[in-house]
Parts: C-alpha cells; structure tokens; sequence
C-alpha cells in the first residue's frame, strides 16, 4: 500500500499533466480562432496627367474593369485626400512614364502635402526618360498600370502633313461662321503627329485659334485621321468662342497663352482594344479639366470628363 505521501505526488504529477494539456489545446485553438493581418493592398491601377515641364502630377482616373473613374479630387474631405496621398504618393513611389503611348521612362514622386491650400491632391515629382522632352505644352502619362507595346509614335507633322491639317483647319473655322480672311491666320499651342494603332498612318491631334476680334478669341480642338482616300478628315472636332467677359482675369491674353484650351497629353490604351485613348488637358484658373477620347465603331467620342479643383484665382 502507498504512503499518503506518493499517493499525493502522483495526484499532483496527473493534475499538472491534466493542466498542461488543456493549455496546450487551449493555445491550440485560440492560435486557429486568432487572424492573421491581410496582407496590404495593391494600390488600384491609375492614370495621372504629368503637367509643369514633368514635375508635377495630377490624377486622372483609376481604371475599373476597362473604364476610367474618379480618382481623388481636390475638393474631397481632408480624410479621403490623406488616404490618397497614402496609397499613391509615397515619397520615392515610381510611375511608368507614358509618351507615344509606350513606356518611355519613369516619374518619381518627391513629396506631396494633401493639406495644402491649391494642390491637395498633386504631387511634386521628377522624371526620367531617354525619349520624352516634357517642356511647356509638350506633357504626358504616368501609370501603374500594364502597358501595352505600341508604335511609341509622337513627332511634329511633316510640312505636308501641317499644309493639308491647316487647310482642313481653315475649313472648319469657316463652317462655324468665321470668315476666310480671319481663318487664314491661323495660330496654334500644338499639333502633333501620333499613331494610336499601330498601322504606321498617323493621326494628328492639335489645338489651334485665331483672333476674331481684339477681345474674342476663336478655339478649335481636334482629332484628324486618314480616310480611305488617303486625305486627312476630321475623327472629331470640337469648336468654341471665349469672349474676354469670360475670362477670370480680366485678360483675353490669358487665352493667348493657353487658358481654357484643350491640349493634348499624350495617348494610352486602357479599356482592352487594339486603339489608344487620346488624353487631354484644359487649364482654367480655379483647377482643370481632363477628357480621354476613344474611338468606337470607326468614330472617335468623349470617353471620360474629370474636372479637378485647386484653389480660387
């Protein structure tokens, strides 16, 4: 017979070993029941305009299922703009650099402050590139997005090519009631030769105006391609008259100086076909606006409209 001495040591030894296993299936079970922290998300793809000689950034859109939509505006509250700076404004984040609608280098973010009066949502940024000249009117994309391999095509017209658009051009005014004399003197912030599919035959997108009075300007924005006959059409083409009444400052020659047009930033293709969108600029004194073109069922039509805000003039 046992002394009560052992019989007391071996209670203890299967009172301990009891325990033990209760903790360990405890452990067990709140190790399965605990979660573990989702890994962090990628940022959703995006398309930014790159503006002021490539060192500024402004978005445009986030791609959803092949279409562009509302990225972060400047008039968002200040929580939503924060977390937009967050996820795409990181000190040292790099975008693909966009120009002929290929991958032509890269832009890198420096800083960005979403509290800040008149560029909450733009960042202050940098670029690289072998092949892009970004400077004045001359501006492009960033993406995070895949990019497809295009023909990369983004040149000045030939002096053929600028003869026959400036032709076409005159023809245009004049259809919207301004006289010959007028439309013969032509002035412009840009016209350039692209190639949105790839078939080596380039479309020209260009924006042009002439003077219609000393306070009336007359603008033209447009989107000329080849027709079966070879000769250069209008795909689209988008006139307006800016009187100086209409101008924030007062000054018709704010227009002079590209207020108010539309201006192309350079091509992109986004929604799954085999054509580049058209990308475009519209400066105005209280933000911007932005507009993509694609072309569907042989024409080309607005896409997507984003106006931006930034502060009062």
């Amino acid at each position: 017979m046992k002394s009560p001495e052992i019989m007391k040591k071996n209670i203890f030894a299967k009172f301990t070993a009891f325990s033990m296993i209760v903790l360990m299936s405890s452990t067990a079970i709140f190790a399965q029941r605990t979660k573990r922290p989702a890994p962090p998300q990628k940022p959703k793809p995006i398309v930014f305009a790159v503006l002021n000689d490539g060192r500024t950034l402004e978005p445009i859109g986030l791609i959803d299922k092949g279409a562009l939509v509302e990225a972060s505006n400047g008039s968002d509250d200040a929580a939503k703009l924060k977390k937009f700076s967050t996820t795409y404004y990181k000190p040292n984040t790099t975008y693909k650099l966009i120009f002929g609608g290929a991958d032509a280098g890269t832009v890198t973010v420096k800083k960005n402050d979403p509290t800040a009066e008149c560029s909450t949502n733009q960042a202050e940024a940098s670029f690289v590139s072998a092949k892009a000249k970004l400077k004045g009117m001359v501006m492009g994309l960033a993406t995070n997005a895949a990019v497809k391999k295009a023909a990369g095509v983004r040149r000045l017209p030939t002096a053929a090519e600028r003869t026959e658009i400036e032709s076409l051009v005159r023809s245009e005014f004049i259809k919207n009631k301004i006289g010959d004399n007028v439309a013969r003197n032509l002035k412009y912030h840009n016209l350039t030769a692209l190639d949105v599919d790839s078939d080596s035959k380039a479309e020209m997108v260009g924006s042009f105006w002439v003077e219609t009075s000393p306070t009336e300007r007359a603008l033209l924005f447009f989107i000329a391609e080849k027709g079966t006959n070879g000769k250069y059409k209008m795909g689209y083409s988008e006139f307006r008259t800016i009187k100086q009444d209409d101008v924030m400052s007062g000054e018709i020659k704010s227009v002079d100086e590209g207020i108010y047009h539309e201006l192309l930033l350079d091509t992109m293709e986004y929604d799954g076909d085999t054509t580049d969108e058209v990308f475009t600029y519209i400066q105005s004194f209280e933000g911007a606006s932005f507009n993509t073109y694609s072309r569907r069922n042989g024409k080309w039509v607005k896409a997507y409209e984003f106006a931006n805000y930034h502060c009062g003039y």
